[in-house]
């Protein structure tokens, strides 16, 4: 079944998406192949192929896509992505990461070279026409961001133009610096629909009414959403004693106190940069009803942790899913269809239902 979907470029005037884009499977199923296939999505950092000629094999929103995929740190350093599916007959290649020479599928004794392309198959000396194209690993586009890796299996959208974007207000930070904290990295489920998480995320609208820790520490009349083509950014502001970036001179921001910047990147990552790291949020379907949300923190400053913005983040969290799993039973009712947008608050929220019915029409 087809959905169209229409969303005001005048957001005085328009309307949000209606009630049964939360409530449809038919839209739910339309989202993985028309968004989420053709998004870009954080893989981890470098230290996944920390050494030439090591891979990583992995499987892209497993249990969403569930693409299984390769990460292959070439001899010459470069990082490429392919399919970890053999050309034979579909089995998975790469079962395990470290050091590896050449790509070897366990079931037949196919062999590739770490650029993906055919190396040699047993019994196939009479085969015709053999090697073709085809037999090679089919080759996924790659994007870092200093230590962080992103792979698009068909991009909707030119993903450096978002990275360029980021790299004007937090290129001088060291990420390379940075240290993955598993201890301190969380996942969470939550009972929604997945946008509605994101609808939440793209506003700070509710920070006064949902977050009182947060708001004491944010200058809410100062909060800013900045609109960027697959992306936006909310910059959070303070006027108390606050942790703050320590900006450079030649820097866009520089002399205003920010406690933190808020970078969304279509469809569903969220990476929170402050004063003591940065927290990375990946929004994940599991079902119509049911988000995995991941928190992945990196510590570059420790002792500015626990301080500022960027404090008490499972709380934060804890009182947005509140929020949104009420909405999600707020949306099934019969009597609800769609909403309009603050101009002044809600600019994300317009941007991204924007994004959403452009794509899936």
């Amino acid at each position: 079944m087809t959905h169209k979907f229409t969303i005001n470029k005048n957001i005085h005037e328009a309307d949000t998406l209606p009630a049964h884009f939360y409530r449809s499977q038919d839209v739910f199923d339309n989202i993985k192949e028309d968004i989420f296939f053709r998004s870009w999505q954080w893989v981890g950092d470098t230290q996944l192929l920390p050494f030439a000629e090591t891979v990583y094999p992995f499987y892209l929103l497993d249990n969403y896509l569930s693409e299984p995929l390769v990460l292959v740190r070439t001899s010459d350093q470069s990082i490429k992505c392919f399919s970890n599916v053999c050309t034979h007959r579909g089995n998975i290649v790469v079962l395990n990461p470290g050091k590896q020479k050449t790509l070897q599928c366990m079931y037949h004794g196919r062999r590739f070279n770490l650029d993906g392309t055919f190396k040699s198959m047993p019994e196939f000396d009479t085969a015709e026409n053999f090697p073709r194209p085809c037999d090679n690993l089919h080759e996924f586009p790659v994007a870092t961001l200093d230590p962080f890796i992103f792979v698009s299996l068909d991009p909707l959208f030119d993903f450096n133009s978002v990275l360029n974007t980021m790299k004007e207000r937090i290129g001088f930070l060291p990420l390379h610096q940075y240290k993955l904290r598993n201890d301190l990295s969380k996942d969470y489920l939550v009972n929604c629909h997945w946008a509605l998480y994101c609808d939440n995320y793209l506003e700070g609208f509710h920070i006064p009414f949902v977050h009182d820790d947060l708001n004491s520490v944010l200058d809410y009349g100062d909060y800013t959403t900045i609109l960027y083509d697959h992306c936006n950014l909310q910059i959070g502001y303070t006027n108390a004693s606050e942790e703050v970036f320590e900006l450079p001179e030649n820097h866009i921001d520089y002399g205003k106190q920010v406690a933190a910047y808020y970078y969304w990147i279509f469809p569903n990552m969220m990476f929170n940069f402050y004063p003591w790291g940065l927290s990375i949020n990946i929004v994940k379907p599991l079902g119509l009803n049911k988000t995995k949300v991941s928190f992945i923190t990196y510590v570059y400053d420790e002792t500015k942790l626990n301080k500022g913005a960027g404090a008490l983040l499972d709380k934060v969290e804890r009182e947005d899913e509140f929020v949104v799993e009420l909405v999600n039973k707020g949306v099934q009712s019969r009597f609800y269809n769609t909403g309009r947008f603050s101009p002044t608050r809600e600019q994300g929220v317009h941007h991204f239902h924007s994004l959403l019915a452009k794509h899936l029409n």
